[in-house]
This record gives structure tokens, sequence and C-alpha cells, in this order.
């Protein structure tokens, strides 16, 4: 989950512009892992780095911790990647994800130890690879566009896959750094290619109706990113917090 902040209509000034947000992440009110991310931008580049981290029950039963990295180019209405990179450690499992994009389309991508693919496996097409936003700044959206309704296309090195973000109207929020309106989006996942076709999780989320993502605008970047992220589950709400946004 990213959470980077960019600059909006135009190009950023040369001064660097940094940003930090901090989360909560949450499975029914008991805390589960943190995550972090640090953005840089000087001019129209971009650079994000994350980290999370188990807590809580979750920390007991299996350690995991991962990083990503994503830096690319600032353009009109969205942050268009060049490069992104994310490894995690779960236990004793562990993976290493490399994704190269040229002007939106990826030209490369990496999974290190590569995933055993089984028959009934929708694989990723050329074509699902055009035209694709990252997982993390993808949901950075620059102020004066349209933050939802609109459909995120999204890549993350082996999934394809949609966001439809719809529209629901704004609630007050607040937190380290931020205190104001927010814009609050209902939000479907459409699995496209890349997962195992009937995975009882992947149509779980496929059916459900009452997902949320919540922005918040950072008014020294002119962007609006994620505070809030509220999905259901069977074990009860997974909720995704902004401890600190900004500052």
């Amino acid at each position: 989950m990213s959470l980077a902040l960019a600059g909006g209509a135009s190009p950023l000034a040369a001064a660097e512009v940094q940003h930090r947000t901090d989360y909560s992440i949450r499975l029914s009110g008991l805390p589960v892992a943190t995550a972090s991310f640090r953005s840089e931008f000087n001019g129209n580049r971009y650079s994000i780095s994350g980290s999370l981290h188990s807590a809580g029950l979750a920390d007991i039963f299996a350690r995991t911790q991962g990083t990503t990295a994503v830096s690319g180019i600032v353009n009109r209405d969205k942050l268009r990647a060049t490069s992104y990179s994310v490894t995690y450690r779960s236990g004793k499992r562990g993976r290493a994800i490399d994704v190269t994009f040229r002007n939106g389309n990826v030209v490369h991508a990496s999974m290190v130890p590569a995933r055993k693919k089984p028959d009934n496996w929708v694989p990723v097409s050329s074509a699902d690879m055009r035209a694709v936003l990252d997982p993390i700044s993808g949901l950075i959206i620059p102020a004066g566009s349209r933050i939802c309704p609109k459909t995120l296309p999204i890549f993350d090195g082996e999934s394809r896959m949609d966001l439809k973000l719809t529209s629901k109207g704004t609630k007050p929020y607040s937190t380290k750094g931020f205190e104001g309106e927010v814009v609050v989006c209902g939000i479907r996942f459409v699995p496209r290619s890349g997962y195992k076709k009937g995975r009882e999780d992947v149509e779980y989320l496929r059916n459900l109706k009452s997902m949320e993502i919540w922005f918040a605008k950072a008014d020294a970047a002119n962007v609006y990113a994620p505070v809030y992220v509220r999905i259901p589950t069977k074990l009860g709400p997974v909720t995704v917090s902004a401890t600190r946004f900004g500052g």
C-alpha cells in the first residue's frame, strides 16, 4: 500500500519534496503489522521506499517483513513508474520481485524463486502488461484529477488486476500531520490474470462489495493518497490506518 506524494497538474518545483506515511494494520482490531513509506520528489522524478513488519500475534506465528522501492516520472494525471521491486520473507519463505516499465508498459518482470504454476493458472499475456500501473504509485492521485470513479489497471510483478473505484462522498479524518475531509471510494477487485482459477481467496475478493479506501490531500505536494482501507474477511475486518501522514 503506498504512500508517496507528488505534484499536481504541473511538474514539481526544483526543490526536493519529501513525505512520510506510517500505517497500522489490524485484523478485528488486533495489530498484525506496521508499514512505513518515505517518498522523495525532485523535479518530475520521484522515488518511494517502503517497509512492512508483522506485529502482535501475527509476529508469533510467522515473523514477516518486506521492503519495496519504486521510482519513475510524474505525469500530469498519474505517477508513471520506471522500476518497481519488492522483497519479503515470512518465516523461512521469501521472494523477490522486480519489474521494469517503459511508458506504462512492462518490459521486464522477474520473480525469484519462480512460482510453480498449476494447470488452472490464468497466464498473464503481453496485452495484460500494457498501459498498467504498479501497486504503490498507482494509488497516488494528483489533485485536479478524478479520484473516484476510476479504474486502476495494476500489475504487481505476477498478477494483473483492476481496482474499480466508485464515489461514496467524504468523511472527516484526523491523524498525526493531517486533519480534514477525506474522499471515500468504494473499491472492487477484478482479477484479470496471474492467479489460480477458482482460488477461494481470489473469488472472495472478487465478490466483495463492501471494501473502502479513503484518500487524503497532501496540500504541500498537491496529491491525494490513501489514509484508510477496510477489507471485510471471514475472520473479521482488516483495516489499514494512517498513523502519520506527512511531516
